[in-house]
């Protein structure tokens, strides 16, 4: 099975590496080439990854030479933004020769932005998720490590990749060498494609009490429709007066402040993966106006919401 890695500057190597290396493992312990791969890239030439490696690459245009029988677009930073028209038109040159999609990391929404998604089933990194939804509400996201559809394979990125490629090598040689090659790597457990992408918030934040692990969920749940403390209470089964006081000895902070912070945060996020207006921003954060959404954010942050985008936007054309 002949595959090619599409590159997009700024992609994540290690997201890029977690899905090659295990096609390498899966070629030396076999004895014989079971996946030769190929790097391509819009323009060709050498393509950066964030840490500064980096490959070269193929002009896609080329890439039907290569007999591909699958092509994964990996991508990182913000693909929301991202717009190539050579690479829009090197991508539906290969559906047409056949030729299997995938998408790693933000490689997808790289993808379901060209409009090679449309009623597949398919996952993206977390962080893409809310602004993809947002740019187009019918895409058929799932928030798993991976998703295989027919002819097209995405992931989340990071090690899912890996994860990924081991359900590749477990479809086409079997369970057993799928766990060979996972083995080679320390990585004695392929995880399953429905497992969580990000730790649940008792991992994430050290918490030890259920009713504060729940009253946390609750909230990164409800980002858009804050509840009231009194809300928070009768659905963890607390009086507001216990919430605050165990709110306050774990994370040195009022409940509603702890709350805010989460809110801030996602938008943060929405900020740098999205083009979405500071006004949509701020009601998919649970602000009530871009005016109270800009002063909170500045007292957080120290700078205007406004001012950090046009600082992030600079840095992606430098």
């Amino acid at each position: 099975m002949k595959i090619g890695f599409i590159l997009i500057p700024g992609y994540a190597l290690m997201s890029l590496a977690s899905a090659v290396e295990p096609l390498r493992a899966a070629n030396h312990l076999a004895g014989k080439t079971l996946y030769p791969c190929s790097f391509h890239s819009a323009a060709g030439g050498f393509v950066a990854s964030t840490s500064g490696g980096g490959f070269d690459t193929a002009p896609l245009s080329r890439a039907h030479e290569e007999g591909l029988d699958i092509a994964f677009v990996v991508a990182g930073g913000n693909p929301m933004l991202y717009e190539d028209p050579v690479l829009l038109r090197g991508l539906r040159a290969l559906t047409q020769r056949g030729v299997r999609l995938g998408g790693i990391s933000g490689g997808s929404a790289v993808l379901a932005k060209a409009g090679l998604m449309a009623g597949r089933r398919f996952t993206v990194h977390w962080a893409h998720i809310d602004s993809l939804m947002e740019f187009a509400p019918d895409l058929l996201i799932e928030r798993a490590l991976y998703v295989i559809d027919r002819d097209r394979y995405t992931c989340a990125g990071g090690v899912a990749a890996m994860d990924m490629m081991g359900a590749l090598i477990a479809r086409e040689h079997s369970v057993a060498f799928a766990r060979e090659v996972s083995d080679w790597f320390i990585h004695p457990r392929l995880r399953t494609a429905d497992e969580p992408q990000q730790a649940r918030a008792g991992q994430r934040f050290n918490l030890h009490h259920p009713m504060l692990e729940a009253a946390v969920e609750l909230m990164t749940s409800h980002l858009a429709d804050p509840l009231s403390p009194d809300q928070l209470a009768a659905l963890t089964r607390m009086s507001a007066r216990q919430l605050h006081r165990l709110f306050a000895s774990q994370f040195g902070v009022s409940m509603m402040v702890f709350y805010r912070d989460l809110r801030l945060a996602k938008a943060d996020e929405l900020l740098q993966q999205s083009s979405l207006s500071l006004l949509e921003i701020a009601m998919l954060t649970g602000f009530s106006s871009a005016a109270h959404f800009t002063r909170c954010f500045t007292e957080k942050y120290g700078l205007p919401p406004s001012r950090k985008r046009r600082a992030l936007t600079a840095g992606l054309r430098r």
